[in-house]
């Protein structure tokens, strides 16, 4: 005997969800199972884990020829995420579950056992899902808080598949079963970090100050021990707390990593630290199967900072310099192409020679080595980077008078950025870091006297024209922060005196 059943799921290409429906029809004829529409190696192996999770609800699987299709059948499809949907569309085809209207979608990896395990993307698949039209979500139970996390869904959890069936209409009353729980959540280093617990280095906090008010890129040169990675990982508690749709974006980029998403939404923004032996597949994302976000997306909306950047391999750091222009990463594969957001601030910190004791101890590099190993940073990476400032060792017992508490400095920071959004207004960019050079000049001119000090710069060949727009947004946003009107000859000083930092 015949059968017809049909169930809802997505698909993710990136972040971007693609509604898929699986199709099952069954017949007589010799036992197979055919599973089409371009399905991967997990998906076709969902098979085994359908039948044995149907037997053990207690149903019976077709018996005979069996072909599901996922279609649009010219999408890739892969992950686990399709197994309840296809076990569900399976059942459908036998009479066991009664059909739908087409509204819920179902997302969820099978176990031998019926049991239900939750799987990675489930944020981004459950906003794809609302996307599609679907109005109702069934993940596994230990699911359901991320998925809620999406307004316009009606999420539901089911602990097994016999769960979800009944969940569905179908005539069952299933036991009840222990719920396999998700991984625990992760804590965030920089949570707690305060910048009162810097002594010392005037010239670095300023810096740090400017780039968090105008999101600039910023890197530090110092000798190891002077705290480079100390300020770093509080550059996060200072920038302004992101809006929902900011932190719904961050949260769906660390779930389709694999990362647990808390019930709700973190608004303190992401602080990547990927070691120096890093690939470019771990900070800019790929993969052969399912394309996954890199380093560089994950910290979209916050800060990737490198430390020891000289030590990353050169054509692993130059891979930056597209996102840093554009805010977003496309990954090219045979399977398909994948995009990822990357508005992130980059933050460098580097040793001025391969000893690290060049102009704070004795130290042993000729200048051509300590030439060679600074040039590891291209000249077109650090054309990019607004801010490089000298971080010295501080003396034992130093205390430069009273210090900044992150909570002081991030008031003044919010009070720049809310004057750069009020001069911003229409244009979608929020802080000066983000605006186009051309913009500036054309929209909010300086007086000719003002911008001298920058056109020397460029005629002396110490600056690119790339290099001057970006010295002009620091000195906005310096002016900002001073609560002035627009930038004197002064803040353009400083803004020059903040890309002086790399050693000759």
């Amino acid at each position: 005997m015949s059968g017809f059943g049909r169930a809802g799921s997505v698909a993710l290409q990136g972040l971007v969800g693609v509604p898929v429906q699986i199709e099952v029809h069954s017949a007589s004829g010799l036992p197979r199972v055919h599973v089409v529409g371009l399905p991967d190696r997990a998906v076709q192996q969902a098979q085994h884990r359908t039948w044995s999770a149907i037997a053990r609800a207690g149903l019976e699987a077709p018996s005979g020829k069996v072909v599901i299709n996922l279609t649009p059948a010219s999408l890739p499809k892969a992950g686990t995420h399709f197994d309840l949907a296809m076990a569900i569309a399976v059942l459908r085809a036998t009479g066991a579950v009664p059909a739908d209207d087409g509204t819920t979608a179902l997302l969820g990896e099978l176990g031998l056992d019926g049991r239900l395990r939750p799987v990675a993307g489930t944020l981004p698949l459950a906003r794809a899902a609302a996307a599609g039209g679907a109005t109702r979500l069934v993940v596994p139970s230990a699911s359901v808080d991320e998925a809620s996390l999406v307004a316009g869904l009606r999420v539901q959890g089911a602990a097994s598949l016999a769960h979800a069936a009944a969940l569905l209409g179908a005539e069952l009353d299933p036991e009840p079963v222990d719920a396999v729980e998700g991984p625990p959540p992760v804590e965030r280093a920089h949570a707690d970090l305060d910048l009162a617990d810097v002594v010392g280095n005037r010239e670095a906090l300023d810096a740090l100050e400017a780039a968090a008010a105008g999101a600039h890129h910023l890197l530090m040169i110092g000798p190891p021990g002077a705290g480079k990675t100390m300020l770093a990982m509080r550059l996060p508690g200072i920038l302004p707390p992101m809006p929902t749709a900011a932190a719904l974006e961050v949260a769906s980029l660390r779930s389709l990593s694999g990362e647990p998403v808390p019930s709700t939404l973190e608004t303190l923004p992401p602080f990547e630290h990927p070691h120096h032996s890093a690939t470019a597949v771990s900070l800019i994302g790929g993969g052969s199967g399912v394309i996954r976000p890199g380093a560089a997306a994950r910290a979209t909306n916050g800060v990737l900072f490198l430390d020891e950047a000289p030590e990353f391999p050169r054509a692993v750091l130059d891979m930056l310099r597209q996102p840093l222009e554009s805010g977003t990463i496309t990954i090219h594969r045979a399977a398909g192409v994948a995009s990822f957001p990357a508005r992130f601030q980059l933050l460098l910190a580097a040793n001025p020679c391969p000893c690290g004791r060049f102009g704070s101890g004795d130290c042993g590099c000729p200048p051509q080595q300590r030439r060679r190993y600074m040039a590891r940073l291209s000249g077109p990476l650090l054309d990019r980077v607004d801010l490089q400032v000298r971080v010295d060792r501080v003396a034992p017992g130093l205390d430069e008078g009273p210090r900044r508490s992150s909570a002081e400095v991030a008031a003044r920071v919010a009070e720049a950025r809310a004057r750069a959004t009020q001069r911003l207004a229409g244009t979608g960019w929020t802080a000066m870091g983000h605006v186009p050079g051309p913009w500036l000049r054309r929209h909010v001119p300086l007086e000719r006297t003002v911008l001298e000090p920058l056109e020397t710069a460029v005629q002396r060949g110490a600056l690119t024209m790339r290099g001057m727009d970006r010295a002009l947004r620091v000195a906005w946003t310096l002016a900002d922060l001073d609560a002035v009107a627009s930038p004197t000859r002064a803040h353009i000083g400083r803004a020059l005196a903040f890309r002086k930092g790399i050693p000759a």
